[in-house]
C-alpha cells in the first residue's frame, strides 16, 4: 500500500472519531471541523514519519490548535446544538445535550482531558502524553474537571464517576 493509500485509510477509518473529538474539547463544531483539517494537513506533511502513530499525533495537534485559538481569541461561542428532524426524545438524548453544555463550561485542558480520558478511552499516561504534561496533573485535571460538572450539572450524579 502505498502512503498515500494508508493515509487515505486512516483519514476514512477514524475521522468520525477524531471529529466528535475535536468537538467535544472545542464546544464548537465549526471550529473542530477547522481543527481536524489543519490536523490532518499537517499529518498529511509528515506521514512518512509519523504513520505509526497518526492518531496520537492528530490527537496531540487538535488539543494545541484548540487551545492556541482560545488563547488568541479568549472568548469561546458555545452554540445550542443543532436541532436534528430524527431526534431522540429518550432520556439518554437529554442526558447527551446537558453533558454537552456543562462540558462547554470547562476550561479547554480540562475538556480535554475527560475527551481524551472517558470519550477517547485513553490511559492516564497516554493522556499526559498528548497533552505533555505529567501524569498527576491529569489526575488533578480529571477530578477538578468532575468536581465542577458535578457543580454546573447536578442532573448529571447519576453517570458521573
Amino acid at each position: 500500500m502505498t502512503d498515500s493509500a494508508e493515509f487515505e485509510a486512516f483519514v476514512a477509518a477514524w475521522y468520525p472519531r477524531l471529529l466528535r473529538a475535536a468537538i467535544l474539547i472545542s464546544g464548537d463544531r465549526h471550529v473542530a471541523e477547522d481543527v481536524l483539517q489543519d490536523a490532518l494537513i499537517k499529518l498529511a506533511r509528515r506521514w512518512p514519519k509519523v504513520h505509526t502513530d497518526p492518531v496520537g499525533y492528530v490527537r496531540t495537534t487538535l488539543y494545541r490548535d484548540v487551545s492556541s485559538r482560545w488563547r488568541r481569541r479568549r472568548e469561546f461561542a458555545y452554540g445550542e446544538p443543532p436541532e436534528h428532524a430524527d431526534r431522540d426524545t429518550s432520556g439518554a438524548s437529554d442526558l447527551k445535550v446537558v453533558f454537552a453544555r456543562a462540558l462547554a463550561k470547562l476550561p479547554v485542558k480540562q475538556r480535554a482531558v475527560l475527551v481524551l480520558r472517558f470519550y477517547e478511552d485513553l490511559p492516564v499516561g497516554e493522556v499526559a502524553e498528548v497533552l505533555g504534561v505529567s501524569s498527576g496533573t491529569v489526575k488533578s485535571q480529571t477530578h477538578a474537571a468532575l468536581k465542577r460538572l458535578r457543580e454546573v450539572a447536578p442532573e448529571l450524579e447519576e453517570v458521573l464517576i
